[in-house]
């Protein structure tokens, strides 16, 4: 019944055609390798996906050969697996590995690209009317800083940013065009491709944060012709916390100076010189989690085993299933934007507070999360919103899940 009601809907980037792929996806195993799909029903994979049992193996055995040999000792035993997740991080992003640093997380990664953009006073920087809060903080520094000016680009009719708007604001001032690939609520999915094009015939930099979009939809950094591009294991990739990525396109690494290094960035050449690195692992530095490192670099490849087509696929129409069932619902208010749609789904119930839905939903072990004004303030000020309940579905999740959240809902609001 439920492909039926998928087909009937028009969906994003023309994934109608794989409703028939999306039954076919082997959801037992998916769940089975999932052991916390045993306990809760989970739609917070925007804040942190449930880890599949190979990733948590990887995790807890390092930590176990930390225990029983030593830290160091570890690393050098582990040296091949440490190393892999460079190699995996570029075949995900479509990169080569001396372009990959892996950061402790995805906030500390977009930071190291950020601050090492030599600013000058007169630069333009622009973003998006959903950016980030910890992204546009950074912006607000740099222009206390400097003479720089921090320029919004306007919606286009959908909600998203708009392409028109950023052609005629682009000029040879710009230094940065900053924008959040999947905003933390919302659910659109930015433009990034059709910005790339744009930024790519001018002098700016072009850094995206793709925090909420790797894991849960294909990402090549060359389609997207992006310079440098943040994101996390924790979420859509379904790895450990503590641990993010940052590409940097080869071409530009030189040019980046790191706003902190440290002896694993730098070398000490002489009493009064250094010299950096010349790889993308100037972002980094020497003391990392081992065990997340590890685990991450799995994580990556249990994404691919999976195929990222299919996991979005299926992300998409369980994400549309439940918009449309909420839709369904009395008093249920949905606010995602965008021509293409995600796996975040943003709503409200009417005369409840989200806090006090995420709690009741809680009491039937059905993890969902609040957004507020303070992480996105442009777009929520702009909407006239203040908290929004969100909900972020993931390949394991199943329709019978968003029914039970839709129920649930129902019966708390006629409490």
């Amino acid at each position: 019944m439920i492909w039926a009601y998928l087909k009937s809907r028009t969906l994003p980037n023309n994934l109608s055609d794989d409703c028939v792929s999306m039954s076919q996806f082997d959801i037992d195993k998916a769940r089975r390798e999932t052991p916390g799909c045993e306990h809760v029903v989970h739609f917070n994979n925007a804040g942190a996906a449930l880890m599949p049992q190979p990733v948590l193996d990887a995790v807890i055995n390092h930590l176990q050969l930390e225990a029983m040999t030593g830290g160091y000792e570890a690393a050098e035993q582990a040296a091949d697996k440490i190393e892999h997740v460079y190699d995996a991080a570029a075949n995900l992003l479509g990169c080569e590995r001396d372009e990959i640093a892996i950061i402790e997380n995805a906030t500390r990664a977009w930071d190291m690209a950020f601050y090492a953009i030599p600013f000058q006073d007169g630069d333009r920087i622009l973003t998006s009317m959903a950016e980030y809060a910890s992204n546009y903080v950074a912006f607000l520094q740099i222009a206390r800083r400097f003479d720089v000016a921090v320029e919004v680009i306007p919606n286009d009719e959908h909600g998203q940013v708009s392409v028109d708007a950023l052609r005629d604001m682009l000029d040879d001032r710009v230094k940065v065009v900053a924008i959040t690939h999947v905003p933390t609520n919302g659910g659109l999915v930015n433009p990034a491709e059709e910005i790339g094009r744009l930024v790519a015939d001018t002098p700016a930099y072009y850094l995206l944060d793709a925090c909420q979009s790797v894991g849960q939809m294909p990402i090549n950094v060359e389609a997207i012709q992006c310079d440098m591009l943040s994101t996390t294991s924790r979420k859509y990739l379904r790895g450990p916390r503590g641990a993010g990525v940052l590409y940097v396109r080869s071409e530009h690494i030189a040019d980046l100076e790191p706003p902190l290094i440290d002896l694993h960035a730098a070398e000490w050449a002489s009493h009064d010189c250094y010299h950096l690195r010349a790889d993308a692992r100037r972002f980094e530095n020497w003391e990392t989690n081992y065990a997340a490192k590890i685990g991450f670099g799995v994580a990556i490849d249990y994404a691919l085993s999976w195929g990222l087509d299919a996991i979005q696929a299926r992300v998409v129409m369980l994400a549309d299933y439940l918009r449309g069932a909420l839709h369904d619902l009395p008093g249920v208010t949905v606010h995602d934007l965008g021509q293409v749609q995600c796996g975040i789904v943003s709503f409200t119930l009417s005369g409840i507070n989200p806090e006090a839905i995420k709690q009741h939903l809680a009491t039937h072990h059905i993890n969902v999360t609040v957004s507020s004004v303070g992480s996105t303030r442009l777009d929520m000020s702009a909407r006239d919103l203040v908290d929004v309940v969100r909900a972020s579905v993931h390949y394991y999740n199943t329709p019978d899940e968003i029914d039970h959240l839709c129920n649930t809902l129902r019966m708390f609001k006629s409490m």
